[in-house]
């Protein structure tokens, strides 16, 4: 029961929407079966199936409102949920940003659903485990994975007549991969709607180069590098600013969008030239929503600006940054209308657009830099110029002379996205990561800061 077709969520959302008293009343009823394997120390630690099944309700009284969510679904159920959100509703203190509901929107039926993902079973999952666990034990190394399928559906509906349904498959597996002293490490990661599109195996594989590779790595002196960040060490920065990409936060003076002396950076161009991000929920290899959906389910995730979000404003492609310029900020609703402007909802996901060229061409025309598998511990600086720190991860080499020469000691950086995408110097062929498209990038001047003995 736990993946409703749309017409069954309607028919709950009704039912539920027929017991309302309220001035306003919208229903979220969302699903899901998730399932996963994860394993450590080549032996698999634990796996599991679950299903979920929840709805909520927010009554509103003029500028009042209040929710209550529950997970059992017969009519006297149903009835003391609404009673429940109206009694908070009468209770709570007016919220003088409240924008009344939407009513019916068109949306847009992107392919968010693969068949072969919502059929995974455990017998497929395991030989995802075998076939990371099994060349790793043959090399003396051990892996360290997880892999989580997902199978869910969003449906929102309200009072005024929205009724908005979506139903979504993803698959995400990543694997860490240590040498049996310990001293070497590589990681990957992959996520897809699809399944058919991984192969555990494969990026299995490339764990295991970087770990051997990384072997007796040598200290390099911090500074000031050229830098290749492979596209997940380049989102780990990105999707921060595109967090940041909201309005409200720049128009009060929070922002790197914002103006000193007042105003903000629309239209202005901040980055490279070649520096164009957007976001498109029919793209086909991050298919979300059509709708703005509470985030995180049925097709969302993925890097999002500061708007609200669940509101049920239809998703469309949006350009953010076009050829370095600032075109569009995320709105809510209420902030769009205070600026008397056209709410743009978050992106659910980005594009950021890239070049032609491999990973290892990029790494050949380097005559002097380091190669960076990944970043973490990432914790913001300065929020006015996005300025964050970090340490470089699970695979850092020396590139010389266009050949990768040695490992290298992890950093901790301190950097901007928006300094780094002044600093562009090349961009490779955009990739999925984390239901996000974006290319490795050549950076110069990026900033390392000091060394870490951590692997």
């Amino acid at each position: 029961m736990a993946i409703l077709t749309k017409e069954e969520a309607k028919k709950i959302i009704d039912k539920v929407l027929a017991f309302s008293k309220a001035d306003e009343m919208s229903v979220i009823l969302t699903g899901s079966r998730t399932g996963n394997i994860r394993y450590a120390r080549n032996t698999v630690s634990t796996s599991g199936e679950s299903y979920d099944l929840a709805l909520a309700v927010t009554a509103v009284f003029g500028k009042r409102s209040g929710s209550s969510t529950i997970n059992e679904f017969d009519d006297q159920s149903l009835e003391k949920t609404v009673r429940r959100a109206e009694e908070i509703a009468k209770l709570a203190p007016e919220n003088p940003e409240y924008m009344p509901m939407l009513g019916p929107q068109t949306y847009a039926e992107n392919p968010t659903f693969v068949q072969s993902t919502a059929n995974i079973d455990p017998s497929y999952r395991a030989q995802v485990a075998f076939d990371s666990i099994d060349p790793c034990k043959k090399k003396n190394l051990t892996a360290a994975g997880y892999l989580e399928d997902t199978t869910e559906f969003v449906a929102m509906g309200n009072s005024k007549g929205l009724f908005g349904y979506n139903k979504s498959t993803s698959v995400d597996f990543s694997v860490t991969v240590r040498t049996a002293d310990g001293t070497g490490s590589g990681y990957v990661a992959r996520d897809f709607n699809d399944t058919s599109k991984l192969n555990a195996k494969a990026a299995t594989e490339i764990a295991m180069q970087k770990a051997m590779a990384s072997i007796n790595a040598k200290a390099l002196e911090p500074g000031k590098y050229t830098v290749i960040l492979e596209p997940t060490a380049a989102l780990d920065l990105i999707q921060n600013m595109m967090r940041s990409i909201d309005a409200r936060s720049a128009d009060e003076g929070r922002s790197f969008l914002s103006k000193k002396g007042g105003g903000i950076r629309l239209g202005e161009k901040l980055f490279d030239e070649r520096v164009t991000i957007l976001s498109d929920p029919s793209h086909p290899d991050i298919p979300k929503a059509g709708f703005d959906t509470p985030r995180g389910r049925a097709g969302g995730g993925g890097g999002g600006g500061g708007g609200a979000s669940g509101e049920g404003r239809p998703q469309e492609k949006t350009y953010w940054v076009e050829k370095g310029v600032v075109k569009n900020m995320a709105y809510s609703r209420y902030w769009a209308q205070k600026q008397g402007v056209k709410g743009v909802p978050s992106p659910q996901g980005f594009i950021m657009e890239g070049g032609t060229q491999s990973l290892a061409e990029l790494i050949k025309s380097t005559q002097k830099g380091i190669l960076v598998t990944r970043f973490w511990y990432i914790r913001a600086v300065d929020p006015q110029t996005l300025l964050y720190t970090g340490l470089t991860r699970d695979g850092t080499f020396y590139i010389e002379n266009g050949q990768i020469k040695y490992p290298v000691k992890n950093f901790r950086f301190n950097e901007s996205p928006v300094i780094m995408l002044n600093n562009l110097e090349a961009m490779g062929i955009p990739t999925r990561v984390n239901g996000n498209m974006i290319p490795p990038l050549k950076i110069r001047d990026f900033t390392f800061t000091s060394l870490s003995d951590a692997v």
